[in-house]
């Protein structure tokens, strides 16, 4: 694979060309993750808006019809439905791990195996999260293990 990478003219706008015959996953996420970089999700915390980076989000959860966007150490909550929030963060680093939460995988320290064939994600936060059994084959496939 060949990089390159040009000067623009002023007053030209930034632009990714990407010309190959079939796009791997890896790429895919790389150019999505180009593409939300500069999006924001929205949380509300004490009756003020806040515009968070998807970055900084080490997993979304629902609870009782309501959806919260855990950081290191805030929690917000969301007015998207989880679904939504998994569209948008497609083909990034976020991965659905149960019907109730997703999470950024390049938040996750450690896996270790739980009963039954689930695995528990210890975060960087020194959060976890449990990955249900039939999440966990499309998690060993996006590490590629």
């Amino acid at each position: 694979m060949k990089i390159i990478i040009e000067p623009l003219p002023p007053g030209e706008d930034e632009q990714i060309i990407v010309r190959c015959n079939e796009i791997p996953p890896e790429l895919l996420r790389l150019l999505n993750s180009f593409k939300t970089h500069n999006n924001m999700l929205t949380g509300y915390r004490n009756n003020q808006i806040h515009r968070i980076p998807p970055k900084d989000i080490f997993y979304i959860e629902t609870v009782d019809n309501k959806t919260f966007l855990y950081l290191a150490k805030d929690v917000y909550e969301s007015r998207q439905k989880l679904y939504e929030l998994e569209e948008v963060l497609a083909n990034s680093d976020f991965l659905r791990i149960s019907k109730s939460v997703i999470v950024n995988v390049s938040k996750i320290k450690f896996l270790a195996p739980e009963l039954s064939g689930r695995l528990e994600a210890a975060l960087h936060n020194g959060e976890a999260v449990i990955i249900s059994r039939q999440y966990v084959g499309e998690l060993k496939k996006h590490l590629g293990i």
